[in-house]
C-alpha cells in the first residue's frame, strides 16, 4: 500500500508533465521500498503490529500519525545523507497524505477479515479439565483468538470436567470421525492426565487426514507467545525445538548487540551527561548506582544506571522490589525511570559483553536464590545474556512479587527459547513504544 501511494504520488505530481514522469519512475521501485520500510518500522516501533495490545480508535489514530512523522524525519535523514534516494518534497508528501488514507483502508478491511470465523483455524480440543480451561481462562480475549475458534471441548475418559457444559461435545463417535464431520483444521491435546488418557490411533487417523494435531504447550507458546509452566514438563522443553546457541546466533548476536549499542550511544550520549548533571544538582551522592546482578549462566556481574533513589533507599541492607510510586524515588530519578533514562549506562556493559540488548531483565542475587526456589524453570532464563529489554518486558508491566515474576517467566522461556535476529529487532522497535508511552515503569 505505501509503495503503490508513491507510485500515485508520482503520477499526481507529473500528471502535467509526461517526460518529468517518465524520467522520475526510473528507479522509483526501490525508492519505494525505502519509504514503506521506514514506515512500517516506524508502526512497529509504535506498537501498531501487538496483536495482543488492543487499540481504541482514538488511540489508532494517534499511533498512526505518530508513526508517519517518524518515519518521514528518518526519511529526511536518510535523505541528507544518502540525496540519490530523494524523491522530492511534493511527492513524498502526497505519498505520506495517501499513505495515511490508505493504511487505514487496509486495516479497516483486514479488522473486517480477521473477524470473520470462516478465515480462522477451526480448533477441537482433546480434554475439558483444568489444563483445556486454560484456553478458556488464559486465552478468553477477542485480541486472543484472531487466529483461531474453538469448536469445543471432548471430555477425556475418565478425567474431570471443568469447562462449562455450553463448550462441551458429547459424542461417543472417535475424534476422527468428529473432526471429519466438524470440519476441524486442528486438534488440541489436553487432557489433565496423559498416562492412559492418549488416544494415540485416532489422533494417527487425524493426522493421516490433514488435521493438525498439537500439544497444549506448543498452542500456548504459538498463540500466546508465553510457554505455560503448570502444564510444561521438561520432555516439552528438550524435544519441542528452539534454544539454539550455534556459533551463527552467538555471532549474529553478538554483532546486532554492538551495532544497536553503538548506534544508541551515539544518539544518546548528550541526553545522558544532561541525566547525570540533572542527577548531581538534586541530591547528594554518586551519579552511577551500582548492584550486583546475576547474569548468563548464573554468573555475577555490577551493573549499572544513573542513580534514581536516595542513597538511604537500603540503608537497613535489605533488597526490595520497587513499587508503584515508590518514595525512595527522588524528583529526577521518578522522571529518569519513568523514561527508562537510568538504563541508558547499561549500553557500556552491552559494549563490554556483560549484557545483550534483548534478553531477559537481570535479577538481584537475593530475589534469584528466592525466586529459582518457588518457580520450576526459573534458572532457564539465566542460559541467555540478560539485556535491556526484553519479550517480557514488552508482555508484562513491572514485576514485584513472586507472582509477577512467574508470569514474567513465561515471556522470559518463550524468548529464551525462540530467541533470533529478527525477534530481536522487533524487540528492540517495539521498546521505542513502551518508552514513549511509559508502561510498565515504576
Amino acid at each position: 500500500m505505501l509503495m503503490l501511494a508513491v507510485m500515485l504520488a508520482a503520477r499526481l505530481r507529473f500528471h502535467a508533465d509526461p517526460a518529468g514522469l517518465a524520467h522520475f519512475i526510473e528507479g522509483i521501485a526501490p525508492r519505494a521500498l525505502l519509504v514503506a520500510l521506514s514506515i512500517t518500522g516506524a508502526m512497529l516501533a509504535f506498537g501498531l503490529y501487538q496483536s495482543y495490545v488492543r487499540h481504541s480508535l482514538l488511540d489508532l489514530i494517534l499511533r498512526v500519525l505518530l508513526s508517519f512523522a517518524l518515519g518521514g524525519v528518518a526519511l529526511l535523514v536518510v535523505y541528507y545523507v544518502a540525496p540519490m534516494a530523494y524523491i522530492g518534497r511534493g511527492v513524498l508528501a502526497i505519498a505520506l497524505a495517501m499513505g495515511v488514507v490508505g493504511i487505514f483502508l487496509v486495516r479497516g478491511i483486514v479488522a473486517r477479515l480477521s473477524s470473520a470465523q470462516a478465515l480462522k483455524k477451526r480448533v477441537l480440543v482433546y480434554g475439558a479439565g483444568n489444563n483445556a480451561n486454560l484456553i478458556n481462562t488464559r486465552l478468553r480475549r477477542k485480541s486472543d483468538r484472531q487466529s483461531f475458534n474453538v469448536l469445543g471441548f471432548v471430555a477425556a475418559p475418565g478425567q474431570p470436567v471443568v469447562v462449562e457444559a455450553s463448550s462441551l461435545i458429547q459424542t461417543d463417535e472417535p475424534l476422527c470421525a468428529l473432526s471429519d464431520r466438524l470440519n476441524v483444521d486442528e486438534i488440541v491435546i489436553a487432557p489433565d492426565e496423559r498416562r492412559g488418557g492418549m488416544p494415540m490411533a485416532q489422533m494417527l487417523a487425524c493426522v493421516q487426514l490433514g488435521v493438525k494435531v498439537t500439544d497444549l504447550s506448543t498452542f500456548f507458546e504459538r498463540e500466546a507467545g508465553m510457554v505455560q509452566l503448570n502444564i510444561v514438563d521438561p520432555s516439552w522443553l528438550v524435544f519441542s525445538g528452539g534454544f539454539d546457541y550455534s556459533t551463527p546466533r552467538r555471532l549474529t548476536k553478538r554483532f546486532f548487540d554492538l551495532l544497536a549499542a553503538s548506534a544508541l550511544l551515539l544518539v544518546a550520549w548528550p541526553v545522558m551527561l544532561l541525566t547525570a548533571l540533572a542527577v548531581k544538582l538534586e541530591s547528594k551522592g554518586p551519579v552511577i548506582y551500582r548492584q550486583v546482578r546475576v547474569g548468563e549462566h548464573g554468573r555475577h556481574f555490577e551493573m549499572i544506571k544513573f542513580r534514581s533513589m536516595r542513597v538511604d533507599a537500603e540503608g537497613d541492607g535489605v533488597a526490595r522490589w520497587a513499587t508503584q510510586n515508590d518514595d525512595r524515588s527522588t524528583r529526577v530519578g521518578k522522571f529518569i525511570r519513568k523514561t527508562r533514562l537510568d538504563e541508558l549506562p547499561q549500553l557500556f556493559l552491552v559494549l563490554k559483553g556483560e549484557m545483550s540488548f534483548v534478553g531477559p531483565r537481570p535479577e538481584r542475587p537475593q530475589f534469584v536464590e528466592m525466586l529459582a526456589s518457588e518457580i520450576r524453570y526459573y534458572d532457564v532464563r539465566h542460559s541467555v545474556k540478560p539485556g535491556l529489554t526484553g519479550w517480557a518486558q514488552l508482555r508484562y508491566p513491572y514485576g514485584a512479587s513472586v507472582r509477577d515474576a512467574n508470569e514474567k517467566l513465561k515471556f522470559d522461556l518463550f524468548y529464551v527459547k525462540n530467541h533470533g535476529l529478527v525477534f530481536d529487532l522487533m524487540i528492540m522497535l517495539q521498546t521505542v513504544e513502551v518508552v514513549l508511552f511509559g508502561r510498565g515503569a515504576r
